[in-house]
């Protein structure tokens, strides 16, 4: 039974998420529409911004109006890849081994 639940609220959330789409005023197309190079620096800034638009009403963390899909594409790519979501490697060098006796 808890198989099946653990299954199925996925599920659902996948099938709402579904559901969702940006309002049509939201997206226009021209010269002064952030693009996706503006999405990226968006994306990386993202936590600056967070922080900032709990204190500052005028901050924002997402720009709308945008031109769509290439700006939702630079802020994740901001995010993922130079933000937050980004991940040094992490290099783990021996020196110098230690043996014990049993």
């Amino acid at each position: 039974m808890t198989r099946n639940r653990s299954v199925a609220a996925p599920a659902l959330l996948l099938a709402l998420a579904a559901c969702a789409r940006q309002v049509g005023s939201a997206v226009q197309h021209g010269p002064d529409t952030p693009g996706f190079l503006l999405g990226v620096w968006h994306g990386f800034i993202f936590p600056v911004a967070w922080v900032l638009s709990l204190f500052m009403p005028d901050v924002a963390i997402y720009a709308v109006p945008n031109n769509g899909g290439w700006y939702d594409f630079g802020y994740f790519v901001g995010i993922v890849f130079l933000g937050v979501g980004a991940r040094k490697t992490h290099t783990v060098t021996r020196t110098r081994i230690i043996r014990t006796r049993d």
